[in-house]
Formats: C-alpha cells, structure tokens, sequence
C-alpha cells in the first residue's frame, strides 16, 4: 500500500511538471551559459511563474535575428533576448515583433528609450583591454591607436559575425565618418587577426597573443571580481566610447503570450537585474537597490558616449561591412 501511495505521488508530481507550460527564449550562448546569468534568472522566473522557463541557444546576436527571421511566424520562440540597439530596425522589419507594453518609467539609461517593442536589459560601452603589465602606457585615443607603432597587435572581431565587431565598426564610423575606410587601412598593420566572435578573440589575448582586445569596459570587473585579479584593464579613448543597449522583445505569434507578457514584466525587477553585473558582466539598466559592486566603480567612464541612430545603422550596414572587409583585405 505504501510503495502504491509512493508511485502515485510520483506520477502526479511528473503530470504536474509535464503540464507546466514552457516559455521558450531565444539567447546568445554565453547568456544562457552555466557560468552566465541565464540560470540564475531561469531559477528566479520560475519561483513566480509556475512554468518551465527554456533558453535556447544561439551563437551570437545576429544569429538569434537571422533564425527568427528563418522560423517566420511559426517560430517556437516566445521572446528573443539579446538583440542590441544596432538590430532594432531590421528585427521591426521583419513584422515578428510585438509591443511589450512595458512600464519603462524605472529605466536608468544613459540616454533616453521610449521604444515601445524593444525593452532594454542592461547596457555597456565598447572598450579595448589590455595588460597593465606589458603594456603600462595604451593608447588613449583613437588616432593614437591608428598611429601606435606596429609591433602593436590587437585582436578585433568579425562585424558581419559579431556583436562586439559591428559595434567596434560602428564606433569608427561614429568617430570618423567618411575617413573610417582610411582608418581601417591605417590600422590593418596592427590587427593580428579578425575572429568570428568574441570568445575566441579574448582568449587570443590571455594567451598572451596580442597586446590588446576588443572588449567591455565592464570587462576588468571580471577579473577583477571573480579572479582577484587587476592586470587586465580598459583603455580609457578621449574620443569616446561605442555604447551597447542589449534588449529582448516578444514575437506577436508567441507560443505563450500571457507567460511571455510576465517575463518582459519580469525584465525590469531587482530579481532579473540584480544578476546582470556579475552574471552578464554588463550595466543594469534600473537602480539596484544594493548598488553596483564596488569594483565596478573603478571601471573606465567614458566621457563621451558614442551611439548611432537605428535607422541609419540599418540602411547602411551592409555597405560598411563591405568598407571594412575591402579596406582590410587590400
């Protein structure tokens, strides 16, 4: 009698699991990652929601655009999260996205956002790093870095594969316009390779492979948080900074829509935001009620933040690409 009252109990705890349902959203792998802030944010939604909160996995950016774009309407996903400001128009374009209908009176931006289909997550600015100890003396602008002797090497990322080297591009043509393809040409000398993403790119430089990286000004807290370690550090440019704003939107033919409603909800709380800094290792984009770690106060501050509009990104982002890669390869 006891071992049947056992299997019941089983069995009724598995059909109440089966019955959860399952908000799917599309992510960059390493948000979903176990060593991102994926899980802890799976782990906190689904203490409230009552459902099965998936991630899945997408190599970059982009690539969550471009599969969405491939599913169409059919697709199984309910939210993509981890778009950036570069992608909001050609992720509108594409007619998937639904307004989240979202109180963003809580926002802590460095600029305003009243998009009303794109919610903000958390918020960075591009930056290169570099080893305080072989190299004490960076470049402190970007016509010091195109200038820099040769023998300094630098690693940056593919625009057409990652968000990271769109937005290294990006920050070129926002400091130079129509000069960036002679800029590119300038800097060729110095680039020990262009890589797919960001990943294999950092650990180039760890390796000790090349002096600098394109990276996070957010990144030092990294290291300096999780290894106790504070060699690694931004260069500070004079003439600004790239800004990134990372956001999720639903699609208007999510599976779940009223569970996808609660967790663009969700997006803004202490709960989701609180594990940002050092899950993400990115700006929370609300005021956290403990602050920020005390490291990230001795982060780079850029005193000029660089972010071009949506549109313009959009309609010329395949001929910069284009600039980028002749310029490199000539």
């Amino acid at each position: 009698m006891r071992l049947f009252v056992l299997l019941s109990l089983l069995f009724s705890v598995q059909a109440l699991a089966q019955n959860k349902p399952t908000l799917n959203v599309y992510t960059y792998d390493s948000f979903s990652s176990e060593w991102g802030p994926g899980p802890k944010i799976e782990q906190a939604f689904e203490a409230v929601c009552e459902c099965d909160l998936k991630f899945v996995s997408v190599d970059s950016s982009t690539g969550i655009l471009s599969r969405v774009q491939l599913e169409g309407a059919g697709s199984s996903a309910d939210i993509v999260l981890g778009l950036d400001n570069s992608l909001i128009v050609d992720a509108e374009n594409t007619g998937l996205i639904a307004p989240h209908g979202v109180d963003m009176s809580s926002l802590n931006l460095p600029i305003s956002w009243d998009n009303g289909k794109f919610l903000p997550f958390d918020f960075g600015y591009f930056a290169f790093i570099y080893n305080t100890e072989t190299h004490p003396n960076p470049p402190g602008s970007f016509d010091e870095l195109v200038e820099a002797d040769n023998d300094l090497k630098i690693v940056i990322q593919d625009p057409g594969s990652s968000t990271p080297g769109l937005g290294l591009m990006l920050w070129v043509k926002s400091v130079y316009g129509d000069r960036a393809a002679e800029v590119w040409q300038k800097l060729k000398p110095r680039i020990l390779t262009v890589t797919k993403g960001w990943s294999e790119a950092y650990g180039m430089f760890l390796e000790g492979e090349a002096d600098m990286v394109l990276s996070y000004t957010t990144s030092p807290a990294y290291h300096m948080i999780a290894e106790s370690e504070s060699r690694y550090q931004a260069a500070s440019f004079s003439d600004g900074h790239g800004m990134q704003i990372e956001v999720a939107a639903k699609l208007k033919n999510a599976p779940n829509p009223e569970l996808a409603d609660r967790f663009m909800q969700f997006i803004l709380t202490q709960d989701f935001q609180s594990i940002i800094p050092m899950g993400n290792w990115m700006f929370p984009v609300v005021s956290l009620d403990e602050g920020l770690p005390e490291d990230f106060g001795k982060l780079v501050n850029p005193a000029i933040s660089l972010m071009m509009d949506a549109g313009e990104i959009s309609q010329n982002k395949g001929g910069w690409i284009d600039e980028f890669n002749q310029a490199l390869s000539n």
